[in-house]
């Protein structure tokens, strides 16, 4: 496989050669560095001053050059500014359709500066990150700190593009005019936004949005399934035959998601009380809660590869065991046994198959759906995570048939029985098992796809800038002692094949993303689970108030998400958002401590509406960041980046939990501030944590 220089060279555009960055003589001049401060003919401080130089040129040829097309641009823009006036006065047919092709030739002219950019973008990043590493320096936290700041910042220019925004609203506009001249009076700046329905449009604002970290709601809800993308697009958009892809299996998936988020959140609000029907302390909700946690755990590891050869065989497995799971639950009431409750939950968790599922959206979904197929599974386990709750306020009855009760204590456990076996007819009938050839075309390895080189401009640029999976393959691919060498050994380019060969093939701000998910899951955990606890000893809440207030927090996340991904994501860089939730999170865990006598109820709602929301808010952009600083190599296989940050977050809940019923130990009168004292520890942590990585976010 080819390194990074070579796909450079191979890919530029031919009449523009001389501007591109020499990214082959600066990974020279990288390797020369090296030597000469092994043998001492340079210090370091001369070494860091010579290739800040050296960038400065490069950024200074490349900004100089793309504001000279940007200004080619314009004039062409003005001189047909001028022909679509002349229309005005005398319109012909004929006139206008020439005009219409005479736009999408700018357009396509604008969609090749917009692809220069990227592929210097990305070699401009890969040099920095080959320098740190190579000289063990943080230079590039130095470099982008001291030049994106700057108020005459030229790699500012890289990023933030106002010439070429005023170039792509002026082709949109005019399209868009010569589009609908049929009596509408309407334009694009008019509210409610007009669908752009010109290909040429779709692409450059698919690659704008690339190009400035744009985002929309789909966009940002979808981050929260960490779900991979392709690096590039193919020659016809997807590596997938769509005739074999089925809708019915993607929904049974999206549904299996749902429940299960159900199936954990439903027995929240009466689990203390079913503890203590058993002869247990309330507290030892925490274990009930969690042991669906702490068997998913081992779950999420064989669903992960058993998905490696078929989709369906787990699923029905998962539903078998679920169905037993939740009747085990149900019938420890009338068996008096708090050990066969916990094995209930056990096989709960067991039957976890989110992994599953996560790999049924990222293997067997064409491209163009993928994105809203990612966003339905978020959605479907933040509106299982509001109906969970929400059903057992309702589940308030008790009655026998022959020797089984059915109670609030039991009922959620009959309730997800049957749920799970109607379920698992549905799944028998109409799911369809995908050919493996489709998942083998569909993740084979992105070297295989230089045949959409010329496609790519036409079908615009899909990922992020800086940060793309291409860019993270070619960080793999090259070797990793910088010697030059064209070829990258097979074994460096596979997947990792155990938890602690992918724990190695984590940096440190991968490190840092999977602490962040931690801590949010831990936060939420600790706020979920004890809820019902808490409010019955301060407020003396019943079941029903307090399965509604679990439910209301479950019906932020989708607000919460709208407002972020519509317009704070565009203000703002990822980055800022998740220092300043993680901020924000920390606030609310020190508003939740009962310091104040009495505790009172606006108090404990509201710094739990705080947490919740902005772990919410963080989890969407922890995982966006996650899915670029992480190794290609972790994008596939059964130790993926998905599994590790499923663990990460598997086992924060199991910490919770046990937390939880460990301080229940000391009294329900201390249960409430020593389980946050943990939580705001991790907090503090990750936030310091973060300021250190701050940079090598950018």
């Amino acid at each position: 496989m080819v390194t990074f220089g070579k796909k450079l060279k191979e890919r530029q555009i031919q009449e523009w050669q001389g501007y591109y960055i020499n990214y082959k003589l600066m990974k020279k001049k990288v390797k020369q560095y090296a030597h000469q401060i092994e043998v001492g003919t340079e210090d370091r401080r001369h070494v860091l001053k010579d290739f800040s130089r050296m960038l400065d040129n490069q950024i200074e040829k490349i900004v100089l050059f793309l504001l000279e097309q940007q200004g080619l641009l314009a004039s062409r823009l003005t001189k047909l500014r001028e022909e679509h006036d002349a229309l005005e006065e005398q319109p012909e047919i004929s006139k206008i359709t020439e005009l219409r092709e005479a736009y999408r030739a700018v357009g396509q002219d604008l969609l090749k500066l917009l692809y220069f950019v990227e592929m210097n973008a990305i070699g401009l990043r890969k040099i920095l990150k080959k320098f740190d590493k190579r000289f063990h320096y943080r230079f590039t936290n130095y470099y982008v700190k001291t030049r994106a700041n700057h108020p005459y910042s030229q790699l500012q220019q890289v990023f933030k593009h106002v010439g070429l925004g005023a170039v792509v609203g002026a082709i949109s506009r005019n399209l868009h005019e010569l589009q609908d001249r049929q009596g509408s009076y309407l334009s694009i700046y008019d509210p409610p936004a007009l669908p752009l329905q010109d290909p040429v449009v779709d692409s450059i604002k698919a690659a704008v949005d690339r190009l400035t970290h744009s985002t929309n709601f789909l966009n940002f809800l979808a981050q929260h399934a960490l779900i991979m993308q392709e690096e590039l697009p193919a020659p016809i958009e997807e590596h997938i035959d769509e005739e074999r892809y089925h809708f019915m299996s993607l929904l049974l998936n999206l549904a299996n998601t749902f429940l299960y988020m159900v199936n954990t959140y439903i027995i929240v609000p009466t689990a203390d009380d079913y503890s203590m029907s058993l002869g247990a302390a309330a507290t030892v909700c925490g274990i009930v809660i969690g042991a669906m946690a702490v068997a998913q755990v081992f779950s999420s590891v064989y669903f992960s590869a058993w998905s490696n050869r078929s989709y369906f065989r787990p699923l029905i497995f998962s539903s078998v065991v679920l169905f037993v799971g939740n009747a085990m639950y149900a019938m420890a009431y009338d068996l008096n046994s708090l050990t066969v409750l916990l094995l209930g939950r056990l096989f709960c968790g067991f039957g976890s198959a989110r992994a599953v599922n996560r790999r049924y959206i990222s293997d067997c979904v064409p491209l163009k759906v993928r994105m809203q197929a990612s966003a339905g599974f978020v959605s479907a386990s933040a509106l299982g995570m509001a109906c969970g709750p929400a059903l057992a306020g309702i589940l308030q009855t008790n009655f026998k048939i022959y020797k089984l009760t059915f109670n609030e204590d039991t009922l959620p456990g009959w309730v997800m029985a049957v749920a799970w076996l109607i379920y698992l007819i549905w799944l028998w009938i109409s799911f369809k098992e995908p050919s493996r050839d489709v998942e083998e075309n569909n993740s084979r390895p992105a070297s295989t796809a230089e045949t959409a080189e010329n496609d790519t401009l036409e079908k615009g640029l899909k990922q992020p800038l800086l940060i793309t999976s291409e860019e993270k393959q070619y960080d793999d691919d090259e070797d990793p002692e910088g010697d030059g060498s064209e070829e990258a050994s097979e074994e460096s380019r596979q997947p990792a094949t155990s938890m602690a060969s992918a724990y190695r093939l984590l940096t440190p701000s991968v490190k840092v993303q999977l602490l962040i998910y931690f801590m949010l899951k831990y936060v939420m955990e600790i706020l979920l689970s004890e809820s019902s606890v808490i409010t019955t000893y301060y407020f003396s809440w019943s079941t029903s108030t307090v399965a509604i207030f679990l439910a209301c927090l479950g019906l932020t996340v989708l607000p919460v998400n709208i407002v972020v991904g519509s317009y704070i994501s565009n203000m703002f860089e990822d980055r800022q958002i998740l220092l300043a939730s993680e901020i924000m999170v920390c606030i609310g865990i020190l508003l939740s401590f009962h310091m104040i006598i009495p505790y009172t109820v606006p108090q404990y709602v509201c710094s739990g509406l705080i947490m919740f929301v902005f772990a919410e808010v963080l989890e969407g952009v922890n995982l966006s960041l996650l899915s670029r600083v992480m190794s290609s190599r972790l994008s596939r296989g059964t130790y993926n980046g998905g599994l590790l940050s499923t663990e990460a977050g598997t086992i924060a809940r199991v910490i919770a939990d046990a937390t939880i019923t460990l301080a229940g130990y000391l009294g329900q009168s201390r249960l409430l501030n020593i389980t946050l004292l943990p939580s705001l520890f991790i907090c503090i942590s990750s936030i310091i944590a973060t300021c250190y990585t701050y940079n090598s976010l950018y």
